[in-house]
């Protein structure tokens, strides 16, 4: 896209709204069960953001890793599951009737919100199995929900330089004043990361899977630091505020009152003025949403 003010607008949450649904869900596998027992579940979810008029869907992935389906199932069937999360957006998309993009989630290998447990001599072949099996089917990479500047560093090496953009996403910190210094949750500040997504060669940086009040923070530090070819995007959470402690999809979290489609939509209003020009939801944040958005923007 070569209009700066053009939105692109992602999807929602896929996990909470394969639950919604009636999907197979269930701890620890989250969003991979339906992958192994319901694999139309994901199509549907898929299929209602297209519906709802996302430009971009994200394929089902983030769950594929030992962290939720355990290490002897990734082991035997993580790459085939991969390539099914890969093949049930891909089909998707190229129904739609219009331009719809689909996007490879590279999840956080060691567990979401948890920098202080990367390890990435143990993630490097788990996410190389995720690049491979969704390689032939993805128009760009999307490495979701990184607490460290060091998950970016990993997801770039492995991904290589095969043409397609990547685009990196952080999760902020935001157990804190939404007034304070934004940072990641590994505690690194948030204009010392996008420098760093930006010199990896990232076409977008964003900041998902947190408080839509700690947004704007983001990317207006975001906007100050890079350079008007990085595109800048954001996709909140519907969750309460979660602490250090906190790991993202242990658990099923409370959804906010407060963001409905309308309340959603003031928040990513005040992103648009800031900068942002990617727009999307994360957990929570669902079909309903996205056609608002898409309505309004």
């Amino acid at each position: 896209m070569t209009d700066a003010r053009r939105i692109t607008l992602l999807d929602g949450g896929t996990g909470r709204e394969l639950k919604r649904i009636g999907a197979p869900f269930r701890q620890p596998e989250w969003s991979a069960l339906a992958l192994i027992e319901g694999p139309d579940f994901v199509r549907r979810v898929h299929q209602s953001y297209v519906d709802a008029g996302a430009d971009v869907i994200t394929t089902n992935s983030y769950a594929v890793v030992p962290f939720h389906i355990g290490a002897q199932r990734f082991a035997t069937r993580g790459r085939e599951l991969a390539a099914l999360a890969g093949r049930l957006a891909r089909e998707v998309a190229d129904a739609a009737g219009r331009p719809v993009a689909v996007a490879g989630s590279l999840p956080p290998i060691c567990g979401s919100y948890r920098a202080d447990l990367f390890d990435p001599q143990a993630a490097r072949p788990v996410l190389a199995t995720l690049v491979d099996a969704l390689r032939p089917v993805v128009d760009h990479w999307q490495a979701e929900t990184l607490s460290s500047i060091e998950e970016a560093r990993l997801v770039r090496d492995v991904v290589g330089d095969d043409g397609r953009p990547l685009w990196i996403s952080f999760t902020v910190d935001d157990g804190g004043s939404p007034a304070g210094e934004p940072r990641l949750r590994s505690g690194q500040g948030v204009g010392e990361a996008v420098k760093a997504a930006a010199s990896l060669g990232a076409a977008a940086v964003l900041f998902n899977c947190s408080q839509p009040e700690f947004m704007a923070a983001a990317v207006a530090a975001a906007r100050a630091a890079l350079g008007p070819s990085v595109r800048i995007g954001v996709y909140a959470n519907a969750f309460p505020p979660q602490g250090s402690s906190a790991e993202a999809n242990s658990t099923l979290h409370d959804i906010r009152a407060d963001l409905t489609p309308p309340g959603y939509l003031r928040f990513a209003r005040d992103w648009m003025d800031r900068g942002a020009t990617i727009i999307g939801g994360c957990c929570g944040i669902g079909p309903e949403h996205i056609a608002a958005l898409r309505a309004a923007l």
